[in-house]
């Protein structure tokens, strides 16, 4: 059976980071552009919970969620597997079962679209002569870094690692070795060999790829990928900025910390979370602690229990939460800071305290989807960057973009003191040297939701990417008689 609208699957990889980018780019195609969409989800028995799934699956009637079968990969991997390691095996244990369910499906889908580990699923592409795109969840430069990674010789891969010489990529900003995405600094690892590099290789071969950034925050990477004398040869197909793709408020939430927040003054309040995946150690939450009590501003702080060496500990488990007073905080802390201060147990609503206008900062993990939300309600951040490509969303952010400030160690190696998180607090919420910072992230606020506004850049973007779908789907009813 044939349709009018085009039909496209999308693949989500394991972990909500992935996921909620994922559903609201489901979301746009199906509201602005008239698709029917199937979103299949790739998870283990921890990386999603049930609940969050129905949550999910419940946004949107024209939108079916699947969650595929959950994959078993413990045979393969043990403690030193990397996090990238074991989100593409997922996902190509994963294809099997993905196969089937498009096989199955009364009207066929025109396009796949697939994040950066889901690239293996081409194949089924192109046995059922869809269009294939890549929807990079993170932003341009790190997509630059990753079609650009498999060119590199020898020689330039040992100046950037044992001489720590600048990578140089035409057309974007030099990445400095200490901020490259970590399989880079490990060349002769497996990760790098057989992960990282052949998902560069992989996306090069897509239809088109779909970037979570917006041209009026990235406008030089941009414009390199899409040049054929600079990346647009390795990128090899039309680079689209999409974003930034958000989950929206829900006006409908309401908890103890929104309420709080409904008493506290205009912009007074530091918001603190690493996201769903982001672990401290013992001794470095006992300094941010103090960081916070010291600066004397109000805060709302995300905890979870301390973990040692392993700053992604969280990433592709779920919690069950935990309602007790934190006792790996230092003695007497939640009483002396009841007054200004809220710590919250695990998670809180994100979205809805990122909007709300007593938030006057960020303290984070600068995982992608939360340096969007930041940008998009005009909240400064001290980036904290822990894991995967945030160390270059951290550069990104304060040096390229401006609208961040940093610590001089990094987090994920050194204990950041408390004197040092007292500066950068003070820093973005009430000194004068944040004032430039505050600026030019509500600058980009505006410029966010002109880019999604109709006719804005990147409602256009995704305009062309939908055009495309629509011939495809014209082609293939000519074929059929349809």
């Amino acid at each position: 059976m044939q349709s009018m609208k085009p039909h496209a699957v999308l693949l989500a990889s394991p972990g909500m980071g992935h996921l909620i980018p994922v559903l609201e780019l489901g979301k746009r195609l199906v509201s602005h552009h008239g698709f029917n969409v199937t979103i299949f989800v790739v998870t283990t028995d921890t990386s999603v919970s049930q609940s969050q799934l129905q949550n999910l699956s419940q946004t949107s009637n024209l939108i079916e969620v699947v969650l595929l079968p959950p994959v078993d990969i413990s045979g393969q991997v043990d403690q030193t597997t990397s996090i990238l390691s074991q989100i593409a095996m997922m996902m190509r244990e994963a294809l099997p079962s993905l196969r089937s369910a498009i096989l199955a499906m009364k009207i066929p889908p025109i396009a796949l679209i697939v994040d950066m580990f889901g690239t293996e699923a081409f194949a089924i592409a192109d046995e059922f002569m869809m269009l294939k795109y890549v929807f990079i969840t993170s932003n341009a430069w790190f997509l630059a870094l990753t079609v650009y990674a498999p060119t590199l010789d020898k020689e330039v891969e040992d100046d950037l690692v044992y001489n720590q010489k600048p990578l140089l990529i035409p057309g974007c900003k030099p990445i400095c070795f200490v901020d490259s995405f970590e399989p880079i600094r490990r060349p002769n690892n497996q990760v790098y060999k057989q992960d990282y590099l052949r998902m560069g290789t992989k996306i090069s071969t897509a239809d088109g790829i779909l970037v979570n950034t917006f041209y009026e925050l990235e406008s030089q990477t941009l414009a390199a990928l899409n040049d054929k004398i600079k990346l647009g040869m390795v990128a090899n197909a039309p680079v689209y900025p999409i974003g930034p793709l958000v989950r929206p408020v829900d006006s409908g939430v309401r908890s103890e910390v929104l309420t709080w927040l409904d008493m506290q003054p205009k912009e007074s309040i530091i918001y603190v979370s690493f996201g769903s995946g982001g672990t401290l150690s013992a001794k470095q939450s006992i300094e941010l602690a103090w960081g916070l009590e010291k600066s004397q501003q109000r805060f709302i702080w995300v905890v979870r229990p301390p973990v040692e060496n392993d700053s992604a500990a969280t990433v592709l488990k779920t919690s069950n939460g935990c309602h007790d007073s934190p006792s790996y905080l230092p003695d007497g802390f939640l009483n002396r800071t009841s007054k200004n201060g809220l710590v919250v147990p695990i998670w809180a609503p994100q979205a809805e305290i990122l909007s709300h206008p007593s938030i006057g900062g960020f303290l984070s993990h600068c995982g992608w989807n939360s340096s969007l939300e930041s940008i998009v309600n005009g909240v400064p951040m001290i980036v904290w960057p822990l894991f995967a490509e945030q160390k270059m969303n951290a550069t990104m952010l304060t040096e390229h973009i401006g609208v961040a400030t940093r610590s001089k160690l990094l987090p994920s190696q050194d204990v950041i003191e408390r004197s040092e998180i007292d500066a950068m607090v003070r820093m973005i919420m009430v000194d004068k040297a944040g004032e430039a910072i505050r600026a030019r992230v509500k600058m980009l606020k505006s410029c966010a939701e002109k880019a999604l506004s109709k006719d804005g850049s990147s409602y256009s973007s995704l305009a062309k990417v939908a055009k495309d779908c629509e011939i495809n789907l014209q082609r293939q009813n000519a074929k059929t008689g349809a």
